[in-house]
């Protein structure tokens, strides 16, 4: 991106905020990407449940990656989880309802942080404009020294 700026403490300055922005960003854009990622889980699961009957033989995961299959005796008695470490019983059509309100909460997270990365993103391209003209003026300056020393020279 910028070189040393020479020691200007003002490019140093620009680049350290930069850089700070870069970072925020990430770790917003990885916040994203976990939110996406519980959608999805979201999705699989109301597809599942769409898919089920009573009766459905399903795998169920026991942890450490063991599953065992099991038969499902009741459709009206969908345990969904509701945050805060609660849960509850659901019929199957509450159930998708629940989780689809879920995948909507998590939709508005999704598009605030989207916001947020837009933000940084125009800050960051305000503060590369702002460096890149500092970078021209030192080159102009030391130029005209530059010059100003040949000048000397040729009396």
């Amino acid at each position: 991106m910028m070189g040393g700026g020479g020691g200007n403490p003002e490019l140093q300055e620009l680049s350290q905020q930069l850089q700070e922005l870069e970072e925020q960003q990430e770790e917003i854009e990885a916040e994203i990407e976990d939110l996406r990622e519980e959608k999805d889980d979201i999705d699989e699961a109301i597809e599942t449940i769409d898919a089920l009957d009573t009766g459905s033989v399903v795998q169920v995961p026991l942890g450490g990656g063991a599953h065992v299959h099991a038969e499902v005796q009741d459709l009206d008695e969908i345990v969904v989880e509701l945050g805060g470490g609660f849960a509850a019983e659901r019929e199957e059509e509450d159930a998708v309802e629940t989780l689809e309100n879920k995948q909507d909460a998590l939709d508005e997270r999704i598009s605030e942080f989207e916001d947020e990365v837009s933000q940084i993103e125009e800050e960051s391209a305000e503060l590369e404009q702002k460096a890149q003209q500092l970078q021209q003026q030192q080159m102009q300056q030391q130029m005209q020294q530059m010059q100003g020393q040949q000048e000397d020279e040729d009396e």
